[in-house]
């Protein structure tokens, strides 16, 4: 059998077991270039060639894993964000294209490289704004904090890894607690999932660590204590940046209206025009 038969065959067993078509496709394909050490490019020229000694054992081992709804990036142990590869596991949520948004808005916000810039990136998880912010920006100093031991220690293998480790300190905490300012610029992805809403998650995403999914009924708990606690650590003129779930707009303008030292200063969307990221600034 051909590599790309091989596929063809693993293709066909995760939509068996329910995996969308696109996502069989890519989990298909990205699992025999992650077994091979293959690039993209080259498994299209080469997969047409006869398999390797060794890979269909290797291969069929992932692919059942993958069958069986395991994330993609916790069995290959790798995501992109940012354009950087961030080692992930089943300690860390897995990035989103979405949290970029938060990188985007600290660009047009701060457009100087050089400025120093005082950073907290809160319920940090895998790193993933930390170290994408202090690559965009030498100059700043963040502390990234989270109530995950283990996730932390991710964390700090990323950074470390991609050569930021030395403008980044980790530290232990929930949310906010316990870490002093004042920052010019909070940054975080918090929890925001209802509790009820935990059943009809898709499989893959209840592998993902309920701690930074779930924030009670109406998945407002911790940014509701984020957006009280932001403004005792940030300078006049700071920013407060977050992500929020899909629908969950009203309700954050809401908290924020009601938090007199923010003013909301925009509020971005998605690809698909979907709310999910709120941009705040500290009154004077």
């Amino acid at each position: 059998m051909s590599i790309h038969e091989h596929v063809a065959v693993a293709r066909q067993r995760l939509r068996d077991a329910s995996v969308s078509p696109r996502e069989s496709e890519l989990s298909a394909r990205l699992l025999a270039e992650h077994v091979l050490g293959w690039t993209t490019e080259r498994f299209l020229t080469d997969a047409h060639g006869p398999e390797p000694d060794g890979f269909a054992a290797a291969y069929e081992g992932l692919v059942a894993r993958r069958a069986a709804r395991e994330p993609l990036p916790y069995i290959v142990g790798l995501r992109e964000f940012w354009g950087l590869p961030l080692e992930v596991s089943p300690d860390v949520l897995i990035p989103r294209p979405e949290t970029e948004l938060i990188v985007e808005a600290v660009i047009d916000l701060y457009p100087d490289r050089a400025a120093p810039l005082s950073v907290a990136d809160v319920c940090t998880g895998s790193g993933c704004l930390a170290v994408a912010i202090a690559t965009e920006r030498p100059a700043a100093a963040i502390r990234a904090s989270d109530i995950s031991e283990a996730a932390l220690v991710v964390a700090r293998r990323n950074a470390a890894r991609l050569g930021v480790a030395d403008r980044i300190r980790f530290e232990h905490a929930d949310l906010l607690d316990g870490i002093d300012g004042p920052f010019d610029l909070i940054v975080a992805n918090p929890p925001y999932v209802r509790d009820r809403d935990r059943p009809g998650l898709q499989p893959e995403v209840k592998n993902e660590p309920a701690v930074a999914l779930f924030s009670g009924p109406d998945g407002l708990d911790a940014m509701a204590r984020l957006v009280n606690q932001a403004p005792f650590r940030m300078r006049s003129g700071a920013h407060l940046i977050f992500e929020f779930g899909c629908g969950q707009d009203v309700e954050v303008e809401r908290l924020v209206a009601a938090a007199a030292a923010l003013t909301l200063v925009e509020i971005r969307r998605d690809l698909q025009g979907i709310a999910r990221t709120m941009i705040t600034r500290r009154r004077p």
